[in-house]
């Protein structure tokens, strides 16, 4: 009954607040349900076989485009959907329009609506540069005629700057005849031209079909910058979605704020965005993990400075990734956030905004992101919640921030020492602590019993007796370097010759993907008696002048590293967990805390039955 009410709430709330362009006081967290060629992994079929799990979370979910592609359509080829061809047919690499629907039906039923990924800054042609597809379609929903139609012959409907009309490989220079770009040109597909009239009413009918007759309850628009914001505001007026978030990829705050506002039609904003200034302020203080207030370091006072969620949190869309930034394969050490992603996705599921959770992020980190979505829902944080505190302190940063129910209070960094008089503990992850307001209840939180992610560890590495080590995989980008770094050390001294970057590293061999691994030893004797355990390690290597570096990582002897850290033990050595969790007390290592036997922190004392290394003892939780 509760959710029912919720249900018919959250929808009077959403047509009655659409005016400026995201629900006000909008409580809800989104899921990007895809990456980039997630073919396998999030097809409609596979996400409504996960709707019970997932609509216990997020009350929004973005999809790819669902339309069918060319390639698609002659060879079945799979594409990510931007490359857009039909706009009415919904059989695409992804699933049958027919277990589309199913799809939304099954997560409505329990509270979550689809977002759509709108490409409509360009289109694709129908197996040439621009042989549009003339669509027709009756509606079995909403029992209308659906029709777009294109002209083929004058090319009226594509800009006249596009590069079809510069290419003589095109066959159409000379030909194109549509207004120029109102925006940035895209080299790709055909830039449509917004102007024309006849390009306005197919978008609208788009529009209509998915939100009416296929079931979304919003849009988000791709490619913003590539035509005037106006015209995102005239067709979310007249077809009125639930949600609007556009793609504006700015690090620019006042860029992003002025197109929302160019967004407005009858002086109301018609479109959210997604807060790239924000992400690329995650992406400065996370990735490499320094959490100091000043210097040479990220300065964590001005991580919320000219950013959305600070100054339009009611319009921004957070998010730590998505499908372009965060590509590995492609993109490893530049865009994703690969240090301290638990503590990224609490410093965005923390404030006000809406937050947007990546796919693999969900995957890779779902205790943590369950957790953090059930206390941001504890304390009633919404779109548009007060921020009490949000300061740098010691090695890391306090978000204090006032829900509906109650307040929730981040602590975010290595070391942090602030009052929590007023709260309860109610979890931590990797560089994190999260705290509520005493009299919020925890249960739900308490009960989430995922098991934490685990790590496969390559085959043929190996650890000889004695031996202090570690072991680190190189990204892709990083190609295969000719030397890597190590720099280790602890609070009496460096092992690693004392001199940045430190000793070299041998590579030992390749991944199944290719990817360097490479071994670092210390030198007999290097070790200096009675010295406190290792506290750190970092590999790095030079690229050009450049210096390309990990994060700050705890050292765990025959540990072996990615960008993210620490992810397993080679298995030839005990697994050394006494020198993984740090006592924020003096900043030694020490041990304590609950650990698998591969070497992965856990939040809490575990609840599924196994061995586990507690307190630097086995213990078998039964």
């Amino acid at each position: 009954m509760k959710r029912f009410y919720t249900l018919i709430l959250f929808t009077l709330v959403s047509l009655c607040t659409f005016a400026q362009g995201w629900p006000a006081h909008y409580d809800g967290v989104m899921l990007q349900g895809f990456y980039w060629d997630s073919y396998d992994v999030s097809t409609w079929s596979k996400l409504t076989n996960e709707a019970d799990e997932l609509s216990k979370f997020f009350s929004l979910i973005w999809i790819p485009n669902s339309g069918k592609t060319s390639d698609f359509h002659y060879n079945q080829r799979k594409t990510m959907g931007y490359d857009p061809c039909f706009w009415l047919d919904h059989n695409s690499c992804w699933g049958t329009e027919a277990e589309l629907r199913h799809m939304f039906k099954t997560f409505k039923d329990k509270g979550t609506g689809f977002i759509e990924d709108v490409v409509i800054n360009h289109k694709n042609g129908l197996g040439s540069w621009a042989n549009f597809a003339q669509e027709s379609v009756v509606g079995t929903t909403t029992g209308k005629t659906y029709k777009v139609e294109w002209d083929n012959t004058h090319y009226s409907q594509i800009c006249m700057t596009d590069e079809a009309n510069r290419d003589p490989a095109s066959g159409l220079v000379g030909k194109i005849t549509g207004a120029a770009d109102t925006g940035e040109d895209f080299n790709g597909f055909r830039d449509l031209d917004h102007t024309n009239a006849t390009t306005q009413a197919n978008v609208k009918t788009y529009l209509d079909f998915l939100l009416n007759e296929l079931g979304y309850v919003g849009f988000r628009y791709d490619m913003v910058k590539g035509y005037n914001a106006y015209y995102t505001g005239l067709y979310n007026s007249e077809v009125k979605p639930r949600f609007s978030v556009g793609e504006y990829w700015d690090g620019n705050k006042s860029k992003v704020v002025d197109w929302i506002n160019k967004t407005k039609t009858n002086g109301n904003i018609q479109s959210a965005a997604f807060d790239f200034p924000l992400k690329y302020q995650i992406n400065d203080a996370f990735n490499n993990g320094k959490w100091r207030r000043s210097g040479a370091d990220y300065d964590l006072r001005t991580i919320f400075d000219q950013t959305l969620a600070k100054n339009h949190p009611e319009s921004a869309v957070t998010f730590v990734d998505n499908h372009d930034t965060g590509r590995y394969d492609y993109n490893d050490g530049n865009a994703p956030v690969y240090g301290y992603v638990e503590a990224a996705n609490a410093f965005i599921l923390s404030m006000p905004g809406t937050p947007c959770v990546f796919f693999p992020h969900w995957q890779k980190y779902k205790r943590a992101i369950k957790q953090l979505i059930l206390a941001r829902r504890a304390a009633g944080i919404d779109n548009q919640s007060k921020i009490l505190v949000s300061q740098a302190k010691d090695e890391g940063f306090v978000l204090n921030v006032e829900g509906s129910k109650g307040k929730l209070l981040l602590l975010l960094g290595k070391k942090v020492s602030y009052p929590t008089t007023g709260y309860r503990f109610a979890f931590k992850g990797e560089g994190f602590e999260i705290y509520l307001s005493n009299g919020l209840d925890l249960t739900e939180i308490n009960n989430v019993t995922d098991a934490p992610h685990t790590f496969t560890l390559p085959s043929g590495l190996t650890v000889n007796t004695k031996e202090r080590c570690a072991f680190f995989e190189a990204p892709s980008s990083w190609g295969v370097p000719s030397k890597i770094s190590c720099w280790n050390w602890d609070h009496t001294a460096n092992y690693t010759k004392g001199n940045w970057p430190g000793t070299d590293c041998k590579m030992v061999r390749l991944t199944d993907k290719g990817r360097a691994v490479y071994k670092w030893t210390m030198r007999e004797g290097d070790k200096k008696s009675g010295t406190a355990d290792s506290e750190g390690i970092i590999f790095s290597y030079k690229k050009d002048s450049e210096t390309i570096q990990t994060k700050d990582m705890p050292f765990v002897n025959g540990g072996y590293y990615t960008l993210e850290g620490l992810q397993s033990v080679a298995p030839s050595v005990s697994t050394s967990i006494s020198n993984l969790n740090a006592d924020a007390s003096n900043g030694r290592l020490k041990q304590k805390g609950w650990y698998t036997l591969q070497g992965q922190k856990l939040c809490q004392q575990p609840m599924q039955s196994g061995i586990y290394i507690h307190d630097g003892k086995k213990q078998v939780v039964k």
